[in-house]
């Protein structure tokens, strides 16, 4: 190898689901190979986490929200119609259930730091880290949907920085929880003495800040992590600042790589000069939506069935709902690009760039454009010509993995399995078995047997109460 040739990275590969049909690609419900719309049955979940871990995924990332889209027609109807991510079930419920069948996959689930107070979610975080045998990752977000505000008790999203400032003192809270309140021993179940819990190895946190007062202590021991793997997704200055900080890995949703690239590296930049991070360490997934078929025009055809029943008014509302904006304000034939709104024109043309071949862009463009696959671009073609796109990104944008979405549940992730992963196995981008089998998702994530919490340059493992340090050298830091 010169010295100039990088070594391959042995890709980290998440199934991206939600506890709702279709996801990110509404409408796709209606096909007759879709099985999304049994998101209501827990076997459902046991299922798809059986097949996953069969083909050695590192984990399932569980998107969620607190609200509806109602921003398009300035209505919850196109989502209520559609599906579009309406109805969804709450995430954690059922971690447990795919843990119990499973022994090695990960678990990524999303929750808010806006709406909830950290003593009670900390709970949630050591139950199920506990009753997963450590295989729990929280994807940290803000919120984003002035619906769920709306239904929190405000009248809309707090400011975006002030989200931002809230979720870092909600994370110190967190960390003060899951790693200082106890000594890593404070659990002694001695039935000669009768002691359970040491006393003096549990102490209160005495938080007080900005936004929370926790007094403490933690209400549950330590779990096998203590500090599940921490995901984020947030690309804006603040939310850059938080992931350079806190993040382990960081999920990014761009149409192309160079879209994303130089984000990537001014947050590796970060983590390195203001953290002391080994930048490396951060792991980074990109969304992709892989259309596979044995021959390009067999995947071609996929893609065009798929077509058929997306829903271009499911579309819309999920465009809406992240973007802000309300495209029904345009004329069905309006080229948004000249519109006088900077908002609808810069977005739109981000688009535009990367489908030189499209060469008008109304709102129904913008549709189909993100009917399927949402945010993130569809790699569709032979199982070779997949892998090389996904070298792409990995070579143009330094991601280290991806989060696929699905067309059909789960059908697509079968594609996967059966015709992509050969390919990754084959040119040396994907691991043949779990680094650590019945390990913790830290364990596997890192591929270091023993690393269940955060490494020792993260921010979360200066919090720890270790096992060594006695009760008055304890200082819990602020």
């Amino acid at each position: 190898m010169s010295s100039d040739t990088k070594p391959k990275k042995s890709l980290v590969l998440n199934a991206f689901v939600m506890m709702c049909s279709g996801h990110q690609s509404p409408g796709l419900w209606r096909h007759p190979d879709d099985e999304s719309w049994r998101f209501n049955e827990v076997s459902h979940w046991i299922e798809l986490a059986k097949l996953l871990e069969k083909a050695k995924f590192h984990g399932i990332f569980i998107a969620d929200v607190l609200g509806g889209y109602d921003v398009y027609r300035k209505s919850l109807d196109p989502a209520k119609i559609s599906g579009a991510q309406w109805p969804v079930n709450e995430p954690f419920s059922v971690i447990a259930a795919m843990a119990a069948a499973t022994e090695s996959i990960g678990f990524g689930v999303t929750a808010s730091t806006t709406y909830e107070q950290p003593y009670h979610f900390a709970r949630r975080l050591s139950t199920v880290d506990h009753l997963s045998k450590g295989r729990l990752g929280w994807n940290i977000v803000t919120s984003y949907l002035d619906s769920a505000a709306r239904n929190m008790g405000f009248t809309e999203q707090p400011k975006h920085d002030n989200r931002y400032a809230q979720a870092e003192e909600y994370i110190q809270v967190i960390y003060k929880l899951l790693e200082s309140s106890w000594r890593d021993d404070a659990v002694k179940l001695d039935r000669t003495s009768g002691i359970y819990t040491q006393p003096d190895l549990v102490q209160p946190i005495n938080h007080k800040g900005k936004f929370f007062t926790v007094p403490g202590p933690h209400i549950c021991q330590p779990s096998p992590q203590r500090t599940p793997l921490i995901l984020q997704a947030g690309t804006s200055r603040a939310g850059k600042q938080f992931a350079a900080q806190h993040a382990e890995a960081i999920f990014v949703s761009a149409h192309a790589p160079e879209v994303c690239a130089r984000s990537i590296a001014e947050v590796r930049e970060l983590a390195r000069t203001q953290y002391g991070r080994d930048p490396t360490n951060i792991k980074v997934l990109a969304l992709v939506t892989p259309i596979l078929g044995r021959t390009e025009e067999e995947a071609r055809a996929k893609l065009a069935d798929y077509r058929r029943y997306a829903s271009h008014e499911g579309a819309l509302a999920l465009f809406g709902g992240w973007t802000g904006i309300d495209l029904d304000q345009y004329g069905d034939d309006e080229e948004l690009r000249q519109v006088e709104s900077n908002a609808v024109r810069s977005t739109v043309e981000g688009y535009a760039r990367f489908s030189p071949g499209t060469a008008k862009w109304n709102k129904h463009t913008v549709a189909e454009h993100v009917a399927i696959g949402g945010n993130g671009p569809i790699f569709v073609g032979t199982p070779s010509q997949v892998a090389d796109g996904l070298e792409a990104w990995v070579a143009e944008a330094d991601v280290d993995g991806f989060n696929f979405a699905y067309a059909l549940f789960p059908q697509s992730f079968k594609d996967i399995i059966e015709l992509l992963l050969p390919e990754l196995r084959n040119r040396g981008l994907f691991w043949d078995d779990y680094a650590v089998p019945g390990g913790t998702y830290r364990e596997n994530f890192y591929q270091k047997p023993g690393q269940s919490g955060p490494l020792d340059e993260h921010v979360a493992a200066s919090y720890r109460w270790r096992a060594d340090v006695p009760p008055e050298e304890h200082i819990i830091q602020d």
